[in-house]
This record gives structure tokens, C-alpha cells and sequence, in this order.
């Protein structure tokens, strides 16, 4: 078991505000074009991201270079890819935008798929060890499926049953529910949007999944995917059903309930994407500060660079200029690193790690993760920064996943000194664990913390740093509004720095090697790996 560690010889962290301001103002300004890998927002980004690792005084990271070498593939419709259901009463049109998005995850100049079937798959899971199967009896092979976002108890008030429940699994994220439609067999998947579940609003859908989408090149060009994935407002899935004679609500009602069947609906859906294809690499960019003892073993910092970049097709401002998504992070890679190297490099190796193609599905990271520059075995485990709170200090702290594994031993030991309490993320039916970068590293056995200050703040309480939170959400969060704001208040996020800078710095100066609680699911792979260290 890892011990917690200790604080080696490093001196208190210097967190540089003038760094942590001028940079999150740089890369989200508009200059840089929102930051979409493979624009060119991603140079002026990426000859940033070198030119502030270099003046920290870090080292190029991957064997002499600065970046890694992603490759993605780009796949943009170039038609509007409304969908047609028939079947009812009279044919049925749901426009692109107003009540659906979609896209292909296939590299082929066109896609279609005609009169497939539809059947509602209630949350589209099947999770054998859970006992839970939507698809058991129902044959969805060149079908499309309609499946609902989050978990099956995603209201309840606990964070226990059979998914967690208020706290969503994996198996609620989007990400999952396409993976297996596809796995199925299914043509085309389409996700019901509900704001509280899904924890965003339509235009954070919209945003998302309109104009050109990335995906990983894997060579195979997406043959094993289904033809289409997208989502349907609330309101067009409610029309949808109501013409096969179904209620939404008590659709829902009947697929929280174990033990449910899917249910064919009679009608049938037919779509067209004509596709625009480029293929890329994006880059990751990494600087490393090499440990004066141990500098084959390794404790990572990662934060995503990039962001959605030109995300609306008209009106004055059209940029998604990302500056609290991920400009403040990646700033904090930029004055994590100054601190580190001004108090003198640790026993173990700090490396710095800025991916690209998070917003498209943590391609960057999992590209690292299946890729890895040092090897996953002697990486110690790190700290991921996907946004800073910019609200002011609070007097609590929230570890997202908490109870997974030893790191959070290093955090009760960087905040316990700053007498802050440690409490449950507000809102675990959001899933944030599964939707950043650290899930990459996590899923291949490195231990990650993601945690951050939380919403009891000094000046105002809880109410205040609630309501700032759900500001964000509603009206910046992937929108045009995440712009760069001189009023921010920034004391809560340095504070915030100072503790990873603590965390990092007693994983790089201990002999321990972390590890994931007994019984979580990333335990095995973990302990598989432990060999290759000796």
C-alpha cells in the first residue's frame, strides 16, 4: 500500500499568477481559433505550448521532440443529414440542428442507411456482471436503436444500487452506449437528450456534433462502427414514439425496471451523409523535468489543449474560444512546471503532458495511453486539469471518483494542512469521471487523480459557488460565451495548483507505487503490470 509519501526536499510552491492569466488569455483568445485539432489554431497552439514548456526550463519530452504525433482522421457531412421515419400515419422529417444531430464514424465519402427498423433499447447497456441486458432477445443487426442518456437509476438520491446509483457508471456515458450499438450490430444509434441526466443543455449537443468530427485513424476506417450516431431533442423523440403509439415517460418508467425488453416500434428510419475526409495528425505536446535519482519512473500532469474551435455557422462571434475549457488548464501545466522548476527537480521524473482531441472523445490521451512514451508500468500514476475554478477559494475540495484508489491518501495529506474538507462531487449522475483525460490513463492501470476546489466558497458559501457552476453550465460550457474574463477570481485556483504541486511532488519524491483500491475496476491490470518494474 502507498504510504502517502513525503515532501522531499522541494520548496513551498510558487504558483505564478501573471503566468497562469497571460496564458489562459493567449490560447483562448481569438487568434487561436477556438484551438480544433488540425486548424490552424492547433499551430499557434502548439508552437505556444513548446515555446512556454522551453522558457520553464523543461526538456522536450519524446526522445528529443516536444509532440507526439496523433493520427486522426476528419469526417465532416457536407449535406445536412436530416432523418426520415416512416411507418405511421404519415411520413415523419427531423431536421439537422433544430432535432437531431448525427455524424459517421465510417471514413467513406457516403453513408446511408434505408428503412432500418427502429427499436427503443431502453439505456442501451449490457453489463452482464450487473445482471442487466437491454439487448437480450431482440436481434438489432442493420436496425436503428433509440436509447436513453445516463444510467437506469440515475434519480436516485443514493449513490448506491445496481449502477451506482446516482452516481453515473460508464455504461451511462454516451461514449459506451454508441460503442456498444455498434458491438450489436445496430446501423445507426440515437441518443434521447434529457438536460438533467445528460447534465447539458442542447446547445452543448449542437455545438458538440455539428460541422467536422474527429475520430482516431485506425487504419480500418470505422468498418466496425455503425453508419450513424447522433442525438434527438426531447421533444422529436417524444414525436417519434407518439407515432408508433408510445409515451416516452413510461418508456423510461418500463427501462428502469430490471429485467426489460427492448421494443420494436414499427417504423422505420432512413438517413443520408455525404462526407468530406481528411486525414491528419494533431500533436501532443510534452516537456519533462528528468528526477536527480529515479528518472526512469514518472508522475504525470496532463490537461487537454484543445477545444471546438469555429462552432456556429453564422452571427459576429462564431469561436469557441474554450478559456476556462481548457485554456485555464492548460495554463496550469505551464505554471505547474515553473513552480516545479524553480524548487528543484524531485527524485522521480515530472512529466507534462498536453493532448489534443479531447472534445472529439480523449483521443489524444488514449492515443498516449495505447502509445506511451514512458512505459505504463513505471509511470508512478498523475493528476489530471480539465478547467479551473475561477470562483475564489473555497473551503472544501472534491476528489471526482474519490474511494478509488491510494492516491487519495496524497490528497488528504495535501489539504488536510489547509484545514479543507474533502467532500462527495455534487453531481456524480454527471459522470465526470469517465469524460476526461485521466479515464484514458485510468483504464490502462495508471492511478489518476481528478479533483478540484469545490463550491462552499469563502465569500458567498455554497449558494455562490453553486450558482457560478451552474452559470457556467448553462450559458459558457461549449459555447461561444467561454470567453477570457479579467474579473475572474483566481486565488481559489492557485490555491488549488499549490496542492497538485504537493500531491505530484510526494509521489516524485516517495518509493511507493500506488495503487487502485481492492475491488475496482482498474485493479487487475495494475497488478498485471507490476513485474515490468523491476
Amino acid at each position: 500500500m502507498a504510504d502517502g509519501g513525503s515532501n522531499g526536499a522541494a520548496a513551498a510552491p510558487q504558483i505564478n499568477l501573471a503566468t497562469l492569466q497571460r496564458v489562459t488569455q493567449e490560447l483562448s483568445s481569438d487568434e487561436f481559433q477556438g484551438r480544433a485539432p488540425a486548424t490552424p489554431g492547433e499551430e499557434l497552439t502548439v508552437a505556444a505550448l513548446i515555446r512556454e514548456f522551453q522558457r520553464a526550463g523543461l526538456q522536450p519530452g519524446n526522445n528529443g521532440s516536444w509532440t507526439q504525433d496523433v493520427p486522426l482522421v476528419e469526417i465532416g457531412a457536407t449535406n445536412n443529414p436530416g432523418l426520415t421515419v416512416t411507418g405511421g400515419a404519415q411520413p415523419m422529417t427531423f431536421n439537422y440542428r433544430t432535432d437531431m444531430v448525427a455524424a459517421s464514424y465510417r471514413a467513406q465519402p457516403r453513408v446511408a442507411f434505408d428503412n432500418s427498423d427502429i427499436v427503443f433499447v431502453g439505456y442501451g447497456i449490457n453489463a452482464p456482471e450487473r445482471g442487466w441486458n437491454d439487448y437480450e432477445g431482440v436481434d438489432v443487426r442493420g436496425k436503428t436503436v433509440i436509447i436513453l442518456v445516463n444510467d437506469p437509476d440515475w434519480q436516485s438520491q443514493t449513490t448506491t444500487g445496481t449502477f451506482n446509483g446516482r452516481a453515473m457508471t460508464y455504461y451511462g456515458r454516451w461514449t459506451y452506449k454508441y460503442e456498444e450499438a455498434a458491438r450489436q450490430g445496430a446501423a445507426a444509434a440515437l441518443i434521447v437528450h434529457d438536460t438533467a441526466p445528460a447534465s447539458y443543455g442542447w446547445m452543448t449537443v449542437e455545438n458538440s456534433w455539428t460541422g467536422p468530427q474527429l475520430y482516431m485513424d485506425d487504419g480500418r476506417g470505422g468498418a466496425d462502427q455503425t453508419a450513424a450516431n447522433g442525438w434527438l431533442t426531447n421533444e422529436a423523440a417524444r414525436r417519434l414514439l407518439s407515432a408508433a403509439g408510445h409515451d416516452l415517460d413510461a418508456l423510461t418508467r418500463r427501462a428502469q425496471q430490471p429485467g426489460f425488453r427492448a421494443v420494436p416500434l414499427n417504423l422505420r428510419a432512413s438517413m443520408t451523409i455525404e462526407n468530406s475526409i481528411r486525414r491528419q495528425a494533431s500533436k501532443n505536446v510534452i516537456g519533462i523535468l528528468p528526477g536527480r535519482t529515479r528518472p526512469d519512473e514518472h508522475v504525470l500532469y496532463t490537461a487537454h489543449w484543445d477545444h471546438l474551435g469555429i462552432c456556429t455557422e453564422s452571427g459576429e462571434d462564431r469561436i469557441c474560444n474554450g478559456a476556462v475549457d481548457n485554456a485555464s488548464g492548460t495554463a496550469a501545466l505551464v505554471a505547474l512546471a515553473e513552480a516545479h522548476v524553480r524548487a528543484g527537480a524531485p527524485e522521480r521524473s515530472l512529466v507534462f503532458l498536453a493532448v489534443t482531441a479531447e472534445e472529439s472523445g480523449l483521443l489524444g490521451s488514449a492515443y498516449y495511453a495505447a502509445n506511451p512514451v514512458f512505459p505504463l508500468a513505471r509511470t508512478v500514476g498523475g493528476i489530471n486539469i480539465d478547467g479551473l475554478q475561477l470562483a475564489g477559494v473555497s473551503r472544501d475540495f472534491i476528489a471526482i471518483g474519490a474511494g478509488k484508489s491510494e492516491l487519495d491518501q496524497y490528497l488528504q495529506r495535501a489539504i488536510g494542512p489547509r484545514n479543507l474538507t474533502l467532500v462527495p462531487e455534487p453531481s456524480p449522475e454527471a459522470g465526470y469521471y469517465y469524460r476526461s483525460d485521466h479515464f484514458s490513463l485510468a483504464k490502462q492501470g495508471v492511478p489518476m487523480l481528478y479533483a478540484e476546489g469545490g463550491e462552499n466558497l469563502v465569500n458567498g458559501g455554497p449558494a455562490a459557488g453553486a450558482a457560478w457552476a451552474a452559470d457556467y453550465r448553462a450559458n459558457r460550457y461549449h459555447g461561444i460565451n467561454d470567453e477570457y474574463d479579467p474579473n475572474w477570481d483566481w486565488s481559489g485556483a492557485v490555491r488549488d495548483l499549490e496542492i497538485y504541486f504537493d500531491i505530484a511532488n510526494a509521489l516524485a519524491n516517495t518509493t511507493a507505487w500506488p495503487n487502485w483500491l481492492e475491488g475496482d475496476e482498474f485493479r487487475a491490470i495494475r497488478d498485471r503490470t507490476a513485474s515490468e518494474r523491476r
